[in-house]
């Protein structure tokens, strides 16, 4: 279980690791080749086993008026009918439920999760997105709003990028050192653009169950890898999914990982969105999930700020020579 004290370490450690120059973007250079193993408890900040990384996306409010995904079929609507109104009811749960329950859950587990916030969810709902970051959880990035990002020029994406960094400090007073792109799909100048702007990290991959290093226009990026498959957003049709099998897939992945620490680092990603997790069955899941995980020694919850700045800062990181 994550005590208080070790909880303020983490932080301690995690803040101080680097310095404010690698948010800027500042090389690394420093940092040597990872080992390829280590003694146990010498992986995570605090002899800690298993980190376990949350997404908790605030995306309603920020969706397109119309064609966004939904539990309802598509339709083609005509231009006379400017927007869904039924799937912007569906949205409109995550900012008006979703989010305030879902901040209730974290508060009583004393968790800390990164909120990926759409610029115009932030906007029109500026309280909430204060909300967040006053209760100690990250505002990291995720696009003014819902577009086509990997199809824009690099001009055009650079202006994409700025504005989604701006909207969310606007609102929040933190400027986001992290982003994550829409579906994930980035495009050829995406990784360049994020570095350029300050970004200290990024979460559009799937290829690893621990964070790694990436050479970005000369100097060091963090990728905190993402989740599809503990990922509520399976549950977007509620057909062939149920939280029940939700919380089965997720309990079986952290006891995998759970074992794997003890060898190697490991972390588990687990995202939550506002407008699915925040329903009062998941909420309960969530619930019994934390309660077990807490239960066990040696696991603890970071932000991904944290993970990626204690990335940065530990000779045990793997530095990917691959860039995806």
């Amino acid at each position: 279980m994550q005590t208080a004290s070790r909880r303020r370490f983490m932080q301690q450690a995690a803040a101080g690791a680097i310095g404010a120059g690698l948010a800027g973007g500042a090389s690394a250079q420093s940092i040597p080749v990872p080992a390829q193993s280590a003694k146990a408890g010498e992986f995570w900040p605090g002899g800690a086993r298993l980190v376990i990384s949350i997404s908790m996306q605030f995306e309603a409010g920020g969706q397109p008026p119309k064609g966004a995904d939904s539990p309802f079929p598509k339709v083609d609507f005509p231009a006379s009918v400017p927007s869904d109104a039924a799937s912007n009811t569906w949205f409109a749960y995550g900012y008006r439920e979703g989010i305030p329950r879902m901040l209730d859950l974290w508060d009583r587990h004393g968790v800390k999760v990164t909120s990926h916030i759409i610029g115009e969810a932030a906007k029109r709902h500026p309280e909430l997105a204060r909300e967040i970051v006053r209760r100690g959880h990250e505002a990291s990035g995720h696009g003014p709003r819902w577009s086509s990002q990997y199809a824009m020029p690099r001009a055009e994406e650079r202006k994409f990028l700025e504005e989604a960094q701006s909207m969310v400090r606007e609102v929040t007073g933190v400027t986001p050192l992290g982003y994550n792109c829409n579906w994930l799909r980035r495009g050829p100048n995406t990784l360049s653009l994020l570095q350029e702007l300050g970004y200290l990290y990024h979460i559009d991959d799937v290829s690893r169950d621990e964070p790694f290093i990436v050479k970005v226009n000369g100097h060091d990026m963090v990728v905190v890898p993402y989740t599809v498959r503990n990922n509520d957003i399976l549950l977007i049709e509620g057909r062939n999914y149920s939280p029940e099998k939700f919380l089965d897939q997720i309990l079986g992945e952290f006891e995998q990982l759970y074992q794997e620490g003890g060898q190697r680092r490991r972390m588990m990603s687990v995202s939550a969105h506002d407008r699915i997790s925040g329903t009062p069955q998941m909420v309960r899941v969530w619930d019994k999930f934390l309660e077990h995980v807490k239960s066990k020694p040696g696991v603890v919850f970071m932000r991904k700020d944290e993970i990626a700045r204690f990335a940065l800062s530990s000779p045990l990181t793997v530095r990917e020579q691959e860039v995806i």
